[in-house]
């Protein structure tokens, strides 16, 4: 059988993600332009924190995981330090535009796929409680609803009945729609059914988008529509692959390291598209919980709690990393096998909205997040 080498472009290439953008100001509807754009790399299936930000100054990281930890990785401080698929964002942390949040999560604990994920993007007080996410509520707030470009509108994005969906097609021809067929399909329905086939009209006269589809690509088309004047405010690219119970390997060819790699690319695509509009953008990875700080029997980790967030963009001016760090011995561990959450991750993203978005923290905290107590951590990313 031959040898088949996949190189970091080729494995990018052949790495899925979907990219969704939203948030265009309506004339005559919205008010001021927000200052700021906010993106959100979804990262599917729980990403490893111990992994992508390792706390190589906690005396217990190494033994008990010694599979799981490079020992190639790029030192941050006396005590973090990031996995070597982070050189792209490493460079951003020299250049005073990234941050890191550790032992961090949404308020989840019971190790859920379909539940954590559904959480992290409606961002209810319990699991499947939200018809609309706390981005598309934000957005909605901001009076900027927009589409989504997809197939269907993701979670997040749900708010207000303004959003709409837009998938262009990579199909020679597949835009050129009969629209005179189709205003006469119109003209047979009524309410809701014209409406529908008048947005289908106002979609078949847009030329076609040929969009490459792998990550970095998307994230740099998702940049350059979204430094446009009147574009999009809002984006979100999902990556999944990150359930690695099994062979999670610790170094830049590793199942994680490989998924990271993908990251950190997204993050450089997002930079290269944005240009001069950089300098307002924000970025932040989301993920539906972390991994068990034990690695399992099979060099793998299991579903966990807290992880780590990554946050990038021209409108951080000084690289930080954010923690209250829980330790990591059996007795301060969450149920003793998860890394401890002790950072709400809801304030991190109340944090990227206010900045982004320009909205009040009271107000974010009590129409997006419905916790009127949430805390700010904005002076804290942002200052």
């Amino acid at each position: 059988m031959p040898n088949i080498n996949l190189t970091r472009r080729d494995f990018l290439k052949a790495s899925g993600a979907s990219l969704f953008l939203a948030g265009l100001p309506i004339p005559g509807y919205s008010q001021d332009k927000p200052p700021g754009t906010i993106s959100v790399i979804i990262l599917e299936g729980g990403m490893d924190g111990l992994t992508a930000v390792p706390p190589f100054g906690d005396p217990n990281l190494l033994k008990m995981r010694k599979d799981l930890v490079s020992q190639n990785y790029l030192k941050l401080n006396s005590f973090f330090g990031l996995h070597p698929s982070f050189k792209y964002f490493a460079g951003l942390m020299a250049k005073n535009n990234a941050a890191v949040i550790h032992a961090t999560n949404f308020p989840y604990v019971l190790r859920s796929h379909f539940e954590g994920q559904n959480l992290m993007q409606g961002a209810g007080l319990t699991p499947f409680s939200e018809k609309t996410g706390w981005l598309g509520r934000a957005l909605d707030l901001a009076k900027t609803p927009g589409r989504a470009m997809s197939l269907d509108m993701p979670l997040i994005l749900r708010g207000s009945n303004e959003n709409d969906n837009f998938y262009p097609a990579s199909i020679l021809k597949s835009g050129d729609l009969i629209t005179n067929l189709i205003q006469n399909i119109s003209m047979t329905h009524e309410g809701d059914g014209a409406e529908v086939f008048k947005k289908v009209q106002q979609k078949s006269t847009q030329s076609n988008v040929i969009v490459p589809r792998d990550p970095a690509s998307l994230a740099q088309y998702a940049g350059k529509v979204m430094s446009q004047e009147g574009g999009p405010l809002a984006s979100v690219i999902k990556v999944d692959q990150f359930d690695t119970h099994a062979n999670q390997g610790a170094e830049e060819n590793g199942q994680h390291g490989n998924q990271l790699a993908v990251v950190d690319d997204i993050i450089a695509g997002y930079k290269d598209g944005l240009g001069d509009a950089w300098d307002r953008s924000i970025i932040l990875t989301l993920t539906e919980f972390g991994r068990t700080v034990s690695e399992n029997g099979t060099r793998g980790s299991d579903h966990g709690y807290g992880s780590a967030g990554l946050l990038a963009g021209g409108a951080i001016t000084k690289s930080n990393i954010i923690s209250q760090w829980p330790g990591l011995s059996k007795s301060e561990q969450f149920e003793q096998r998860d890394l401890m959450s002790t950072i709400d991750y809801r304030s991190v993203c109340a944090a990227c909205i206010e900045k982004a978005l320009g909205l009040d923290h009271d107000l974010i905290a009590d129409k997006v997040f419905f916790t009127p107590k949430l805390p700010r951590l904005y002076d804290y990313i942002f200052s």
